[in-house]
């Protein structure tokens, strides 16, 4: 694992993962949400994220913890392994609401409020979005492909590493 992929629902703990993961193994960790968002909540534009994203895909070992469906492709043709933290809609909100209010190293401001229209995307996000994911992963079957459907699934996997 050198080229590793954190996918997931918002709010199943893609970025806690992922941050366990580079304490375990020591590859260097990347957050999307790090390379598109200003402190602001205004994103940078989208030549730049893109920039930055392929200064760190040209590196010989990264973790990068985000969907960004747009960059899924590209990122799956480059990695090793896949995670995806395939986890139930209740599971994620759970996630979202018990980070409310404190800082977090993978976003560049603290979530103080729900947002409406950020909570409907998780609340269609199985429905939607996930089926768009597993065809992905099927396409590229070739990779290490990890899916946990639960935390102590996930957090099982990275007590043996």
């Amino acid at each position: 694992m050198k080229r590793i992929m954190v996918i997931g629902c918002p709010g199943s703990g893609k970025s806690t993962f992922a941050r366990a993961l580079h304490q375990k193994t020591g590859v260097p960790l990347y957050h999307l949400d790090m390379l598109y968002w200003n402190a602001d909540k205004t994103t940078v534009e989208k030549s730049v994220f893109l920039e930055r994203l392929a200064a760190v895909l040209k590196k010989d070992e990264w973790i990068i913890d985000g969907n960004f469906s747009s960059t899924m492709e590209l990122r799956l043709a480059l990695c090793d392994t896949v995670v995806f933290l395939d986890f139930p809609m209740e599971v994620c909100l759970d996630g979202v609401r018990a980070r409310r209010g404190k800082p977090r190293s993978d976003i560049p401001w603290v979530e103080t409020e729900e947002d409406a229209e950020f909570i409907a995307f998780i609340k269609s996000f199985n429905e939607q979005r996930r089926p768009q994911v597993m065809a992905l992963l099927q396409r590229y079957s070739d990779k290490n492909v990890l899916i946990f459907q639960s935390r102590a699934k996930a957090d099982a996997f990275l007590a043996q590493l």
